[in-house]
């Protein structure tokens, strides 16, 4: 590519983001629209939300194509016709109510001024909307970057259903400080006093809500707390709180829960964010109509919002997960003085994209590369190259303007591995071809490896990606490794990977062909574990043995296991494998893999390489997202971030290890005749 291609490429960027957007006539204002034509009525083309096409009055306007002929074949006045779209409007469609009734403080001074959704304002509207529209409870953790309004929003689309969706909806707003809330109270007065009496009084009318006198206040305090106030005509609540007062963040009857800034909440009075977000949300309803949204930037890892957001993204919680990068923000850009800068500001980022050279305030050529590959265009880029020199580590500008969810949470150690390559790795990532157990007529004990069978189910532990070959054309073709965790949910998994070499006799990379994980006592996974190494051609089956070996030595017996677990099973399963003793174990071997400070170190460095040089291929994407919080910690040790875990990774470093440096290569046993080269992969080829 040519700096005038870039250049070209940027122009068509920056034509997309400067397409036009009216939130009153619906044009681009978010969501799939369709177009309304109707020549009388004040808005004579709109673009109205997609779910209203199948309305009565959406179908009878568009067959009738005008307000007048609509009315007449109804037997109604025009007036009344055009009112009904408009109230439908107003309640179906959030952006043409923010900007037809709500006015918002304006940034940088001067009159209050329309609500008009920026870009990201948007896409956080149609991920609530999404919910919504489908009978669904909101509920969504809000990662962000700064100054875009994302905490106004989820206020404001509180409000909206408060106003126009449903009476008696209570709703309690939680900041992190006083001058929060005094925010938020600020910002629903002056929505309250723009907004039309006439709506207020029209929803009492259908309701049993009391209508506002003219020139009477539109919410009323509640109580002498004075953080309670309540919308008459509505006949709903509007509460707000800080999470430095624990007592004033206590649920109830609540329908709507807006955290916001959770991530930078303390423990205060002796509550935790964890109790103050249980206290506040314990009451609300898994129902439509009802929203809890926790919304903050990244404050390190580890804590309440982290955890959250984490599980959230991972699919594991009721919550769904959204990021808003620094560079979908407007503000967030630098014009370029004049053609010639620009066009030498491309040339530099063409000819450093793959250079990973970075200082303590600049980012590598190829980190500006990403920027570019992910979206941004070159003024954002331009932006972001003066905004870094501000800060002497790139932790730091994470943590302000994230590029990512990954990189938002800043921390104090250094990443092992390379996210590009780990990015490379997804390349090979697809779901599973199936998700079960393999079974046998008996529980546990040697007779469990007899009769094997795979038994699927959806909610089986076991991911199958490629099925085990039966033709035994491939010697030493599969690899069992595990790593043992907890038996409860709090505990670490345990994992059970199989890798498959077979492509290692060909010359190309291993790669996982299934996983289990999840949490059982430790002597049940050692003999699930052998199961699966069985049906899996009797595959060598390595377990990581520092937790058995530490309650051997300690007779922990406090989960009825035994401790010796690896003896019993290598009764019944011959294929184990065993290492040979260190200094300190005397002499002989020992069973399983022992992970201390010689073998860890080892067994990372290789899988770094393994990761650098792409020398296997990963089927799960969870997988590979471990390898992006996994640190070098100051004091020179290795692990993951806290809140995070690495019991999948460690399967990888184990098993990639054995399988490239301690097996025998794999082989064909009969010739096969193909085209390429067939010479079997082995150490010196990695």
């Amino acid at each position: 590519m040519l700096p005038e291609e870039l250049i070209e490429a940027d122009d068509a960027r920056m034509e997309r983001r400067r397409l036009p957007v009216d939130c009153v006539t619906g044009l681009r204002a978010g969501g799939e629209r369709l177009p309304l034509e109707l020549p009388d009525y004040f808005l004579p083309l709109q673009y109205l939300p997609a779910h209203l096409s199948g309305h009565p009055l959406v179908r009878n306007l568009a067959e009738a194509g005008s307000v007048a002929r609509s009315a007449e074949a109804g037997g109604v006045a025009p007036e009344f016709r055009a009112r009904e779209l408009l109230l439908l409007r107003l309640r179906e469609d959030f952006p043409f109510w923010a900007a037809t009734t709500v006015r918002i403080k304006c940034k940088g001074g001067g009159p209050d001024v329309p609500f008009l959704l920026n870009p990201p304002q948007r896409r956080l509207v149609e991920t609530f909307e999404s919910a919504r529209v489908a009978g669904r409870p909101i509920r969504l953790i809000l990662l962000k970057a700064r100054q875009w309004g994302g905490s106004t929003c989820a206020q404001l689309y509180m409000a909206w259903l408060q106003l126009m969706h449903a009476e008696g909806l209570n709703s309690l707003i939680i900041a992190h400080q006083v001058a929060g809330t005094d925010e938020i109270k600020d910002m629903f007065d002056r929505m309250m006093a723009s907004y039309p009496a006439s709506l207020l009084r029209a929803a009492s009318a259908k309701g049993g809500g009391e209508a506002p006198a003219p020139g009477a206040p539109k919410m009323r305090r509640v109580g002498k707390s004075g953080n309670i106030f309540r919308v008459m005509a509505r006949n709903c609540k509007v509460k707000v709180g800080t999470a430095e007062r624990p007592d004033s963040c206590r649920g109830g009857d609540y329908n709507l829960v807006h955290l916001s800034e959770v991530g930078i909440w303390r423990n205060t009075d002796g509550k935790s964010p964890e109790d103050i977000v249980r206290s506040a949300c314990g009451g609300v309803l898994l129902r439509p109509l009802t929203m809890i949204v926790y919304e903050s930037t990244a404050n390190g890892t580890g804590n309440f919002f982290h955890r959250e957001y984490v599980a959230a993204a991972r699919g594991e919680s009721q919550f769904g997960a959204m990021f808003v990068s620094w560079y979908e923000i407007d503000a967030y850009t630098l014009p370029f003085a004049c053609g010639e800068e620009r066009l030498g500001f491309a040339a530099r980022l063409l000819e450093g994209r793959g250079s990973e050279s970075e200082s303590s305030r600049t980012a590598s050529g190829k980190y500006l590369w990403s920027l570019w590959e992910r979206g941004a265009t070159l003024e954002a880029i331009h932006w972001y190259v003066m905004e870094r020199a501000k800060y002497n580590d790139h932790s730091r500008m994470a943590s302000e303007y994230p590029t990512d969810d990954v990189e938002a949470f800043a921390h104090s150690g250094s990443r092992v591995f390379d996210r590009y390559r780990v990015e490379a790795l997804r390349a090979g990532c697809r779901d599973p071809q199936a998700r079960g157990e393999v079974v046998s007529p008996f529980p546990d004990g040697p007779e469990s490896l007899s009769g094997l069978r795979f038994e699927p189910a959806a909610g089986g532990g076991l991911e199958v990606w490629d099925f085990p070959a039966a033709d035994g054309s491939v010697t030493d073709r599969y690899l069992t490794v595990v790593d043992i965790g907890g038996r409860s949910s709090k505990a670490d998994y345990s994992v059970v990977c199989v890798i498959d070499r077979a492509p290692m006799a060909e010359g190309r990379p291993p790669a996982v062909a299934a996983q289990w994980r999840g949490h059982c006592d430790t002597d049940l996974l050692a003999w699930r574990a052998a199961r699966i190494a069985a049906w899996y051609a009797d595959s060598l089956l390595v377990i990581e043995s520092n937790t058995l070996e530490t309650r051997e030595r300690d007779r922990l017996l406090d989960d009825g296991q035994s401790p010796y677990v690896l003896m019993r099973l290598q009764d019944a399963y011959p294929n184990l494998y065993s290492r040979q003793a260190s200094a300190a174990e005397g002499s002989g071997t020992r069973l399983g893999f022992h992970t201390n400070t010689v073998t860890k170190p080892m067994i990372i460095t290789t899988l770094i390489r393994v990761v650098r040089e792409g020398l296997y291929e990963e089927r799960s994407h969870a997988a590979l997202d471990e390898y992006l919080t996994y640190e070098r910690r100051p004091n020179g040790s290795y692990g993951s971030l806290p809140g995070t875990h690495d019991d999948m990774l460690m399967t990888r470093a184990i098993g990639l290890h054995i399988a490239l440096h301690e097996m025998e290569p794999p082989r064909l046993r009969v010739a096969r005749t193909r085209r390429g080269s067939s010479r079997p992969m082995t150490e010196s080829t990695f």
